[in-house]
């Protein structure tokens, strides 16, 4: 199996999942900027690494744009965000945003997994700290019987550095992409 690992990461937890992975499965790896839809032609296996950002996932369009070179391709879709994918309703709630990114003829053929990265206020941009401060500004209203233990997480983390990066949360994927070569 010839195999690649491309990713977008605007603040490093998608570009660490992507390195791990790359390693872990002896797959190039590849930042999005760097690839045209042609150099992806010579891998039989394609894991697409973005972060999670209002309900879109960093960089898709380099797979949407280009399915139709890739339709006989593995492709393999790993996102990260700040939702704890062992909680069934984030990764609901995630793949129903992929509904609105990929076509139903797209999605058929992709696999799609889930990874929890981590934040650190201080190196956010303008835009996505408006977006945290927005998800604050809604959460505060809500009551504490309303609000979910994730909610309070979020909350306590507001403004500050977190990390739920786990090198052990990539063993789906590198079991995944590894049978697909047998």
């Amino acid at each position: 199996m010839k195999a690649v690992v491309v990713y977008k990461s605007h603040y490093g937890a998608t570009k660490e999942y992507a390195t791990w992975l790359a390693k872990a499965l002896h797959a190039d790896l590849l930042e999005h900027s760097k690839v045209k839809g042609d150099t992806l032609l010579k891998y039989d296996t394609i894991i697409y690494g973005g972060g999670l950002y209002a309900g879109g996932i960093s960089g898709a369009s380099l797979i949407t744009k280009n399915f139709d070179k890739l339709t006989n391709k593995n492709i393999i879709i790993f996102t990260v965000g700040l939702a704890d994918p062992k909680n069934p309703d984030n990764v609901t709630h995630i793949l129903k945003a992929t509904d609105k990114i990929f076509p139903p003829e797209v999605k058929e053929h992709l696999t799609f997994f889930h990874l929890r990265g981590g934040m650190d206020y201080s190196k956010l941009n303008f835009v996505h700290r408006a977006m945290m401060a927005m998800l604050k500004h809604v959460l505060s209203k809500k009551s504490d019987k309303e609000l979910t233990d994730e909610d309070k997480g979020l909350l306590a983390a507001y403004g500050k550095q977190v990390s739920f990066l786990d090198q052990n949360s990539i063993t789906p994927i590198v079991d995944f992409a590894s049978h697909l070569s047998a």
